[in-house]
C-alpha cells in the first residue's frame, strides 16, 4: 500500500494531481472563464466606500481617503496594475491568484491547523432503517465513500453547478489519495492518485485509540522537524506513505457526544479527557490533520467530517458529504451486494516504532494542543424561525442573517464601551472561474450601520427602520454579487502588493490604520447548507474576534456556531444574536400585520 514519501516541495507540485477519466466531471473545465483582474479605479473606489464605516472619525476617514487618491494618482499604481495584467496573461497561467493564495493563506501559515484553519461538519443521525451501531455507521461511510470515489475516478460525477451553470471542479483532484506535507517554512500537498485509475483499488486508514496523530496538530515548523525524525525509521516511513496515499482517513473515537456542543467540539478539535495522573487524553491522537478528508465516528454513533483547508474549500467537501450520505440513505443500500476484490485482505495494524525523540515530541504536541484547545469557547444559537419566514418577508436569507450579525456585534460593543476594531469577512465562492476559490465580501457598510443605529433609536419609526433595512440589504447584495464575479477588493490589493519589486517602497495606503482595520476580520463568517448536517464550524481568525459559521437553508431555524478565545464575551455575543434575530423578525411581522409592508414586499 505504501508509496514513495515526499520530503521536498517541487515547483510543479500542484500540477501532479491527475484529473479523473474523461466524462462529465471535468467536461466543463475548458469552457470556464479566467478570474478577471478588476479595473484599478473600480477597486480603489470600492475601497474608499468600504472604509467610511470602519473609520473612527471623519478626520481618520479623510486621511485614509486621501491616501487612496494619492495612490491612484501615482505612476506606481498604474505600473503595478500593468504588472498584474501581464502576470495574469503569462503562458500556462490559468489563475493569476492561485500560487499567492495557496501559500499566503495556507501553506506558509505556521500555527496549528487545528482551531486556526481546519473546519468540520456534523452529520444527522444514521438512517432509521439501518442498524444503529457505530460499527455499521463507520462501515457505511467507508463503503459509500469508496463507491463515490470510484464514480469520481471514472469521471461519472456530474460537475457542481449553480443557476448560472457549471463551476470549477479543479480542487476535487485533491479530494482522495492525497495529503498535506509539512515543510520548513512552507508546506505542500502530494497526490498519490494514479492517472487513468478506475477506482477499483485503494485503501483507507482507520485510526483508533490514539495512534500518534497529535503530532499533526503541532505548529507546522515543529511538525516538519518531528516528521523528519519519525520518517528516519524506514518502518515509520512506510506507515507515513500508507497514510498519505490513503483514499481518506476514518477516525473511530472511543468517546460519546451527548450534546450538540459535545458533537461539535469533538469534530473541531477532538475530545479532551482528564486522566488520573493529572494529564489529559486528547482525541487529536485519533486524527491525521494533514488529510484533506477525515470521517469521524464516535462510539455512540455520532459522526461527521473534518476538512484540511489548504487545497480545498468547503463547497466541494459539502458536495462530497452530501453524496456519500445520499448513497447511504438510498433505498436498498443495506441490501445491495458489495463486490469484494480478489486482492482484498484483512486490515493490517500500523504500529509505529516510537523513539525517545518521538515520545518527547508526542508529549510536547499533547501539551501544546491541550493548551490551544483550552483557549477556545464555543456556543450555538438557533432561532425560532428560518428561511421560510424570511422569504415570506421578501428578503434574502443571507443578507438577513448577515445584518443580524452586524446588529448583534454593534450592541455587544456598545454594551462594553468599545468601538469597532475591524471588519466582517463573508466568504464568496468564485468557482465560476477556472481554478477559482473564494473572495471576501466586505459586509460592513454605511447603509448597514445606519440601519443598526436606527434599531435602538426610539425616535425612528418602524417604517423608517424597515426602509433603512431595505437599503442595507440592497447594498449587501451588491457587494456579494461583485465578490462572486471576482470584482472584490482584497484579492486585487494582494496581487498588487505581491508585484512590488525589491527596493520599491510599500505605498503609504497599505499601512494606513483604517485600511488595515478594514481587513482585520474580527468577524469571520461563512455559510454552507446540507440537509444532512447539524454541527458546522471553525475557529476565529484573529485573537479578539469571533468565528461565525451559519446556516440559512432550513425552513424553521437559522443556526449560528460562534467560536472565540475564552476571554472574549462569547455567551454575551450569542445572547445579542438571539435578541437581534428576534427584533428583526418582530419589526417585519408587525409591519406585515398592520399592512405597512406586505409579506411579499421585496425588502
Amino acid at each position: 500500500m505504501s508509496t514513495a514519501l515526499s520530503f521536498t516541495r517541487t515547483a510543479n507540485w500542484k500540477k501532479l494531481a491527475p484529473a479523473p477519466l474523461p466524462g462529465p466531471t471535468f467536461a466543463a473545465q475548458s469552457k470556464l472563464p479566467s478570474l478577471p483582474v478588476p479595473a484599478l479605479a473600480d477597486t480603489l473606489a470600492k475601497l474608499k466606500d468600504s472604509l467610511r464605516p470602519i473609520a473612527w472619525s471623519e478626520e481618520e476617514y479623510a486621511e485614509a481617503a486621501k491616501l487612496v487618491d494619492e495612490f491612484a494618482a501615482t505612476g506606481l499604481s498604474a505600473e503595478l496594475q500593468e504588472r498584474l495584467l501581464k502576470w495574469s496573461q503569462e503562458p500556462g497561467r490559468q489563475h493569476w491568484l492561485e500560487e499567492w493564495w495557496d501559500d499566503g493563506a495556507y501553506l506558509t501559515y505556521r500555527d496549528s491547523v487545528v482551531i486556526n484553519v481546519s473546519y468540520y461538519y456534523g452529520f444527522n443521525e444514521h438512517p432509521a432503517n439501518l442498524p444503529q451501531t457505530a460499527l455499521h455507521r463507520a462501515a457505511s461511510l467507508v463503503r459509500a465513500g469508496m463507491q463515490f470515489r470510484q464514480q469520481f475516478k471514472l469521471g461519472q460525477v456530474p460537475p457542481e453547478a449553480t443557476k448560472e451553470g457549471p463551476i470549477c471542479m479543479d480542487t476535487w483532484r485533491w479530494m482522495f489519495d492525497c495529503c498535506r506535507v509539512p515543510g520548513e517554512g512552507v508546506d505542500w500537498s502530494v497526490s498519490h492518485a494514479k492517472q487513468a485509475d478506475r477506482g477499483d483499488s485503494g485503501h483507507v486508514v482507520v485510526l483508533r485509540r490514539g495512534r500518534v496523530g497529535v503530532l499533526t496538530a503541532s505548529n507546522r515548523d515543529v511538525w516538519a522537524k518531528d516528521y523528519v525524525t519519525l520518517a528516519a525509521d524506514p518502518h515509520n516511513a512506510s506507515i507515513l506513505s500508507t497514510i498519505h496515499s490513503a483514499a481518506f482517513v476514518l477516525c473511530l473515537d472511543t468517546e460519546h457526544a451527548p450534546t450538540f456542543i459535545d458533537h461539535s467540539r469533538n469534530l473541531w478539535h477532538g475530545a479532551v479527557t482528564p486522566q488520573a495522573n493529572g494529564g489529559v487524553q486528547l482525541g487529536l491522537r485519533n486524527r491525521w490533520m494533514d488529510k484533506p478528508c477525515q470521517f469521524v465516528v464516535l462510539d455512540d454513533g455520532k459522526a461527521g467530517f473534518v476538512g484540511e483547508h489548504s487545497v480545498m474549500d468547503g463547497t466541494p467537501t459539502v458536495a462530497l458529504c452530501d453524496r456519500v450520505l445520499d448513497i447511504i440513505a438510498a433505498p436498498g443500500f443495506a441490501d445491495s451486494a458489495s463486490s469484494v476484490s480478489a486482492s482484498a485482505r484483512l486490515p493490517t495494524a500500523l504500529d509505529w516504532n516510537v523513539s525517545a525523540a518521538t515520545q518527547t515530541a508526542i508529549g510536547e504536541a499533547t501539551a501544546a494542543a491541550a493548551a490551544l484547545i483550552g483557549t477556545q469557547a464555543m456556543n450555538v444559537v438557533r432561532t425560532p424561525y428560518g428561511k421560510a419566514a424570511i422569504k415570506a418577508f421578501g428578503v434574502s436569507p443571507d443578507s438577513w442573517t448577515q445584518l443580524i450579525i452586524q446588529l448583534a456585534y454593534a450592541r455587544l460593543l456598545r454594551s462594553r464601551g468599545e468601538r469597532r476594531n475591524g471588519g466582517t469577512y463573508e466568504a464568496a465562492s468564485v468557482r465560476k472561474f477556472l481554478k477559482g476559490r473564494t473572495e471576501a465580501i466586505r459586509v460592513v457598510t454605511q447603509e448597514g450601520d445606519d440601519w443598526v443605529k436606527s434599531m435602538d433609536d426610539t425616535s425612528v419609526s418602524s417604517l423608517q427602520k424597515a426602509e433603512l433595512f431595505k437599503r442595507a440589504v440592497t447594498v449587501h447584495g451588491r457587494w456579494a454579487r461583485m465578490a462572486g464575479a471576482g470584482l472584490g477588493i482584497d484579492r486585487h490589493l494582494l496581487g498588487l502588493k505581491k508585484l512590488l519589486k525589491e527596493g520599491e517602497q510599500l505605498p503609504a495606503l497599505f499601512s494606513n490604520p483604517v485600511v488595515q482595520r478594514s481587513s482585520y476580520w474580527v468577524l469571520s463568517t461563512s455559510a454552507i447548507w446540507s440537509k444532512h448536517f447539524g454541527p458546522y464550524g471553525w475557529g476565529e481568525v484573529v485573537p479578539d474576534g469571533f468565528g461565525v459559521a451559519y446556516m440559512t437553508g432550513f425552513d424553521d431555524f437559522l443556526q449560528f456556531t460562534v467560536t472565540s478565545r475564552t476571554e472574549m464575551p462569547n455567551a454575551e455575543f450569542c445572547a445579542e444574536l438571539e435578541r437581534a434575530a428576534s427584533d428583526l423578525y418582530d419589526l417585519h411581522a408587525a409591519l406585515a400585520k398592520d399592512g405597512s409592508t406586505g409579506a411579499k414586499s421585496k425588502l
